[in-house]
């Protein structure tokens, strides 16, 4: 990278340049294909990946033909020119470990597959030291390179402060905007906008480079020609001796004119004059573009999980600053496609989810406790319980209302709180809204849900049907019988769903002398399939995100908790952030 950047790249055009940079991409193509080979499948990405590889030699071809036909005894050029060939393909090695896994885990070499497994385990050590490695590396091959053409280091060091001022300018834009678009990056693969917001962007980015730096160059030769205000014909290779030489002799002040006529002095040891050399160089140019596209067109049909960790998504941890969209694309982590794997990619687990709402509750006032009950019965239109049954989740709602009696003047006993009467008006209102959801004006009729109360050691107990057949089980809490707060509501939870009703199911089969061991794989796999989704009280939320949750627990068995995004309501500074 250092040779290809710091020695070649300066001898050469702008427009080489930028696209050579898409000649990187290979290798990348070459262990594609020989990846792909190992498989003995329906290879649907086989073909892209041996057109890429001849394209980008294409593109190598043409490259050599334009600078070499130009003046073939000229060694220093030839020289440059291997130096630019030799170090992008060299550059291009950074992303073997892409490909070797799946090569690694077909082969029946031990060695690639240790050796690929301790790539795995000493990743982040092996980052750092070829990080200071690369640094030490660049530095020599500057130091090397000065004294080779036979420069003085005081010619470096003593640079005016207005070229000081553009190489500044440059570099802190290309560092800034290099770090804000593997950011960006990151978080377009992590939303799923990699389509519009990730592959298309970095297959556009050179051209859209490319287009900067030429269309300048195009606006300034032709005002040139305007202003010498005569009908003789002045083409590329007259402007670039007149113009450019004489703006180099007597520099303005401007940064940006300076810069075009900078772009402008690149192309000027092309004779741009000639067709040939128009064609040669756009063919160049379109053959390593194309290369990359065709080396990363299986980016197109990857899968990725809901908020996917980045090492997931990437092979290697750090980024290419100099190759910033081609180290995107082709650091990307390489699947290899057949059709039938594809299908089998796509496939969840069929075992059925239980899943328990479960929401504490004390002083919510009415607007806030009619959020969590709409959103619990759009749960029950979303997931109905009846035949035949989803096989993604079931669910159950259990409300823990704190502190729900008080004793009532001339009144034996104890009785609901007016909080209390609120969320049971509020459950009574909600089913009247949702049974009537699908009828017309005329057909609504207020209906009370199908119930039971019953009296229990901790208070009470009301058990409502919903409309689509889920249950809703509010538990009051007395205080004067059970601890109150919202933290012994949770303990409460835990032990009566996970510590009674789950296991007390199983004990019953065990008593009528079922297997035990039977009994305890079954037992662990509907704790593996159990999930408390634990709310306020004041809680609104969509299907959609419990469903979000659900997917991330189930991709990850390991994990013991994972939380949605939460979002307040309301108006003011908190809400705003």
């Amino acid at each position: 990278m250092a040779v290809l950047t710091i020695v070649a790249m300066p001898h050469l055009d702008i427009v080489t340049n930028v696209t050579i940079l898409s000649g990187v991409a290979v290798l990348s193509a070459l262990l594609q294909a020989v990846a792909q080979c190992t498989v003995k499948k329906i290879n649907v990405f086989l073909l892209p990946s041996i057109i890429a590889s001849l394209v980008i030699f294409l593109g190598y071809g043409l490259f050599i033909v334009l600078y070499i036909m130009k003046d073939p005894k000229d060694v220093k050029t030839a020289i440059w020119v291997s130096l630019a060939i030799g170090g992008s393909i060299l550059v291009s090695f950074n992303w073997w470990e892409n490909y070797f896994g799946d090569i690694s885990v077909k082969s029946k070499s031990n060695f690639l597959k240790n050796l690929f497994e301790d790539l795995t385990k000493c990743q982040n050590m092996l980052h750092i030291f070829s990080s200071l490695l690369r640094i030490v590396v660049t530095a020599s091959v500057l130091g090397a390179y000065v004294p080779l053409p036979k420069m003085d280091w005081d010619i470096v060091t003593s640079i005016p402060s207005r070229e000081t001022r553009i190489v500044a300018i440059i570099i802190g834009v290309q560092l800034i905007s290099s770090a804000l678009c593997h950011w960006f990056a990151l978080a377009a693969c992590k939303m799923h906008a990699i389509r519009q917001c990730f592959i298309l962007p970095l297959y556009l980015s050179s051209l859209a480079v490319i287009a900067l730096f030429i269309v300048p160059v195009v606006i300034y030769y032709q005002d040139y020609k305007l202003g010498l205000n005569t009908t003789e014909n002045i083409n590329f290779t007259r402007y670039c001796t007149a113009a450019v030489n004489e703006t180099n002799q007597s520099p303005s002040g401007n940064v940006f004119p300076q810069l075009v006529l900078d772009v402008t002095q690149t192309l000027c040891f092309l004779d741009l004059a000639k067709t040939a050399n128009i064609g040669l160089l756009t063919g160049a140019a379109a053959s390593w573009w194309i290369g990359l596209v065709l080396a990363t067109v299986h980016i197109w049909y990857l899968n990725i999980y809901h908020i996917q960790k980045t090492q997931d998504l990437f092979v290697r941890r750090l980024y290419e600053g100099a190759f910033i969209e081609q180290s995107l694309l082709l650091n990307t982590r390489f699947h290899i496609q057949t059709k039938k794997g594809r299908k089998k990619h796509c496939r969840e687990d069929a075992t059925t989810a239980m899943v328990y709402l479960c929401a504490t509750m004390w002083h919510e006032t009415y607007e806030e406790m009619m959020n969590i009950m709409i959103s619990v019965f759009r749960l029950d239109k979303y997931r109905p319980n009846v035949e035949p049954k989803f096989e993604d989740f079931a669910f159950e709602a259990h409300l823990y209302f704190d502190d729900a009696f008080e004793n009532v003047k001339g009144s034996q006993g104890r009785h609901l709180n007016p909080y209390a009467k609120d969320l049971v008006k509020i459950i009574t209102e909600v089913y009247g809204i949702f049974e009537n959801l699908d009828k017309t004006f005329f057909e609504v009729q207020q209906q009370i849900p199908d119930q039971s109360i019953i009296e229990t050691p901790y208070g009470a107990r009301l058990v409502v049907q919903m409309p689509h057949g889920n249950k809703i089980v509010v538990h009051f809490k007395d205080k004067e019988k059970i601890r109150n707060k919202k933290r012994w509501s949770q303990i409460m939870y835990l032990y009566y769903l996970l510590g009674w009703k789950l296991m007390n199911k199983y004990n019953k089969h065990w008593k009528m002398g079922c297997n035990e061991n039977d009994l305890s794989k079954e037992i662990q796999r509907e704790k593996h399939n159990t999930y408390l989704l634990a709310l306020d009280g004041d809680t609104d939320f969509q299907p959609a995100a419990v469903m979000l949750l659900i997917d991330r627990l189930k991709m990850y068995p390991r994990v013991g908790a994972v939380c949605g995004r939460i979002h307040p309501t309301g108006s003011g500074p908190a809400v705003w952030f």
